[in-house]
């Protein structure tokens, strides 16, 4: 073996590319004007990129054939147009998918992020739950996910990439082949992804700045092209930002509620402690361009025995007066050492009956995806746990 001579050294690594998937236009703009194009020149190819990136779903940047040969290579030199590693995707005997996927690290300190995100398919539509954040700093106790510690916000780009590869892996980008499953909505004009919902990991308001800027991306007319009525946003209660979400973004509003009295929604949901019932459905009755076409979702998991009783019902209506609202009434999916059981079927039907003759919808969401842990309030990866499990085997 060649030993190094004393005025050599090992090649470094050649710094990682900057993916462009998930970048706003601005951001487009910027990583442009670093190959020193004329500025005149910019919002041409920012534009002829986003719907390369967004409305194509290309890979290569030699895809893209109405930008030059040379100006491709620059890119291609400088940049990437990578998605996120799928490190596992499992498949529900109802259709529903769960993707476990690995962000890129960030900076030298990250090791990569894992956060999963599960496609619904249902006769009319697609939905996907994307997450926002690594972990959730809530700790809900009915919520599997908030088990799980928060490790960090996702960044604009993480949170778009799992549209992108959703599409990809749905055969949803022009020229691409659905699953050939019969359980993917397929046909002329039908997406497979049609709604998406921030239900995943993690609260959607501690991390508006990038859960905006995503929804921004999600909903451009000359890309991704989903309508804002079909974004919603599901927050805890964070009031200070309720507001502000509906001005940025015109997303559709979601409110995890679950309880009707102070001292029970207390326990679980902790963040009520901060933010009462009162405070938090006033935010709702000032959210911007609420209205009976733009009603807002309360979601209540059932609980048996703890808040599923015909009082509870009777001041859920109350509490609700005067707000454009729907109510999903979830039926709670337990988990391995959940504190929770289900409330009976009948119960659920009287609770939905009082709410649906008070004047309020009131659809009972069918549990999906319980057999992969996809469910609503099962969302946590077990990668951490199983490679645990592994080290303390090798140990």
């Amino acid at each position: 073996m060649t030993a190094l001579s004393a005025h050599s050294a090992p090649d470094a690594p050649a710094p990682a590319k900057t993916s462009l998937l998930g970048l706003t236009r601005a951001q487009l703009g910027d990583a442009l004007r670093t190959l020193d194009l004329p500025e005149r020149e910019v919002r041409m190819r920012v534009n002829q990129l986003w719907n390369w990136i967004y409305f194509h779903g290309v890979r290569d940047f030699d895809a893209m054939l109405n930008v030059s040969k040379v100006l491709r290579g620059r890119l291609a030199e400088k940049f990437t147009l990578a998605r996120p590693e799928v490190v596992s995707e499992q498949v529900s005997t109802d259709g529903t998918r769960k993707w476990l996927i690995r962000m890129p690290p960030v900076d030298a300190k990250d090791k990569g992020a894992e956060i999963e995100c599960v496609y619904i398919p249902e006769s009319d539509r697609g939905t996907l739950c994307v997450s926002s954040q690594v972990g959730c700093t809530l700790t809900c106790t009915f919520c599997h996910t908030g088990t799980q510690k928060l490790v960090r916000n996702l960044t604009t780009q993480e949170i778009v990439s799992q549209l992108v590869v959703a599409r990809e892996k749905l055969g949803d980008f022009p020229g691409l082949t659905p699953p050939d499953d019969g359980i993917v909505p397929t046909g002329e004009g039908v997406r497979a992804v049609s709604n998406i919902v921030f239900m995943g990991m993690g609260e959607p308001l501690y991390n508006l700045d990038n859960v905006c800027d995503a929804l921004a991306i999600m909903s451009d007319g000359d890309g991704l092209s989903l309508s804002k009525r079909r974004i919603t946003v599901s927050t805890s209660g964070v009031v200070p930002q309720i507001g502000e979400l509906g001005e940025r973004s015109g997303a559709m509003l979601a409110i995890s509620l679950h309880a009707v009295r102070d001292d029970l929604r207390d326990k679980l949901v902790p963040l009520n402690k901060k933010y009462d019932i009162a405070e938090l459905l006033q935010a709702c009755r000032d959210y911007p361009g609420a209205s009976n076409a733009r009603r807002i979702t309360f979601e209540y998991v059932m609980l048996k025995g703890v808040n599923d009783s015909d009082a509870d019902a009777r001041e859920l209506v109350r509490l609700l007066k005067g707000i454009p609202a729907k109510i999903n009434l979830i039926p709670f999916n337990p988990w391995p050492g959940a504190p929770y059981e289900c409330s009976d079927w009948a119960r659920i039907e009287k609770f939905s009956d009082i709410v649906f003759n008070a004047g309020y919808a009131s659809p009972v969401r069918t549990p999906r995806g319980r057999d992969i842990l996809a469910a609503c309030g099962q969302l946590k990866s077990e990668t951490e746990k199983l490679r645990a499990r592994a080290r303390l085997a090798a140990d």
